[in-house]
C-alpha cells in the first residue's frame, strides 16, 4: 500500500490542492484538501509512514483547510477549516493551519466516533498491556508520553484520545503526531534529539505548539488493539520526588468519567464499558520531576505481574 512518504513533496502538494488525499490513521480515513503550503509541509514531515487509501474509497471525515475570501486574505491572512464543506470553527491566523488540522481531526473523532467510549487521555502499550494517561493541560502528560514512546519502547496508541471498544473492552489505536506545548517543546527536543518535530507555532490559544512524529513501529501496528491494565493520572512537579499513590476503584471511575467525551451520550453502554475498564486496571496518581525516573517506574510497571 502506498504511503505518504512515497510521494514527493511536490506531488503531495498537488494532490492536496486537487482532489485531496485519503489519509489512513488507525481505523479512520480522512479526506483532506488544502492548497496551503504549510499543511502539505506538515503532512509530508509528520505523516510519512501513514497509508494512503484509494482515491475513490470511503472516508470517515472530509476536511478542507482554505483561506477565507475576504479582505483578511491579504491583511492578516487567516485559515478556515471546513467539515463536510461547512465552516464550524472560527478562522485562525494562517500560520496555524497545520495545528488547526490536528485540532480539527481530534474534534472529528471525539464528536463523531460514538461506537467507542472516548477518553481525553494518552494511551501507550508494552507487552500487550496498556496504560491510560488522563490529565489536564499543563500536567506534563504529552511530555511523558513522548518520552515513553521515544526512548522506553512503549507503543503509542494515542496522545489525545483513548478509544475503548464497547463490545469487548479493547483499546483501539489512533497513533498520530504528539502535541507539545510551550516549555515541553524544548524539553523533548533535548531529551529526544533524534525525534522529528514540526516548527513551533506561536501565539495559539494553547500557547506555542509543535508536533512530534509518531514512531513508525506504532503506525505499523495501528490495527492491533491492547488490553487496559493501568490508569495513571500524571503530573509534573518541578523538584518533587517521584510518587505513585494507588487509587480506589470508585475514585478511578469518577476521575475517568470526568475525562470522557461521550460517557453520558452512551448511557448504560458507557457505564458498562467504563466499569469494565476500571475493574481490570490499577489506578494511580503519579507525580514526577525527572523523566529518567518516570521512565524507569513505567518500565517496572510493564515488568510487573
Amino acid at each position: 500500500m502506498l504511503t505518504v512518504g512515497q510521494l514527493s513533496r511536490e506531488e503531495l502538494g498537488r494532490q492536496l490542492a486537487g482532489a485531496g488525499l485519503r489519509l489512513g490513521t488507525g481505523r479512520f480515513t480522512t479526506c483532506l484538501r488544502s492548497a496551503i503550503p504549510s499543511v502539505a509541509d506538515g503532512i509530508h514531515l509528520l505523516y510519512a509512514d501513514y497509508p494512503l487509501r484509494p482515491a475513490d474509497g470511503f472516508a470517515d471525515f472530509h476536511l478542507q483547510l482554505t483561506r477565507p475570501r475576504t479582505l483578511r486574505r491579504w491583511l492578516g491572512p487567516q485559515v478556515t477549516l471546513l467539515y463536510d464543506g461547512r465552516s464550524l470553527f472560527k478562522p485562525l491566523p494562517l500560520d496555524q493551519a497545520f495545528p488547526m488540522f490536528e485540532w480539527g481531526l481530534n474534534w472529528c473523532v471525539s464528536s463523531r466516533a460514538n461506537r467507542y467510549l472516548i477518553v481525553h487521555a494518552a494511551v501507550i502499550e508494552k507487552g500487550g498491556r496498556a496504560a491510560i494517561l488522563p490529565a489536564p493541560p499543563g500536567s506534563g502528560k504529552s511530555t511523558l508520553c513522548a518520552a515513553l514512546v521515544g526512548r522506553a519502547g512503549w507503543r503509542l496508541l494515542s496522545d489525545e484520545l483513548t478509544l475503548l471498544r464497547l463490545e469487548d473492552g479493547q483499546l483501539v489505536p489512533l497513533p498520530r503526531p504528539i502535541s507539545l506545548k510551550n516549555g515541553s517543546i524544548d524539553v523533548i527536543r533535548a531529551y529526544l534529539p533524534d525525534s522529528v518535530m514540526s516548527h513551533p507555532v506561536t501565539d495559539t490559544v494553547k500557547g506555542t505548539v509543535a508536533h512530534v512524529r509518531a514512531p513508525a513501529a506504532s503506525v505499523a501496528r495501528a490495527t492491533e488493539t491492547a488490553r487496559p491494565a493501568w490508569v495513571v493520572f500524571p503530573r509534573y512537579e518541578a523538584g518533587a520526588p517521584l510518587q505513585a499513590v494507588p487509587l480506589a476503584k470508585a475514585e478511578t471511575f469518577m476521575q475517568l468519567a470526568g475525562n470522557c467525551f461521550n460517557y453520558s451520550l452512551l448511557g448504560a453502554d458507557g457505564f458498562t464499558a467504563l466499569a469494565g475498564l476500571v475493574e481490570q486496571s490499577a489506578g494511580l496518581r503519579f507525580s514526577y520531576s525527572v523523566l529518567d525516573e518516570a521512565l524507569a517506574y513505567f518500565d517496572a510497571l510493564a515488568a510487573s505481574r
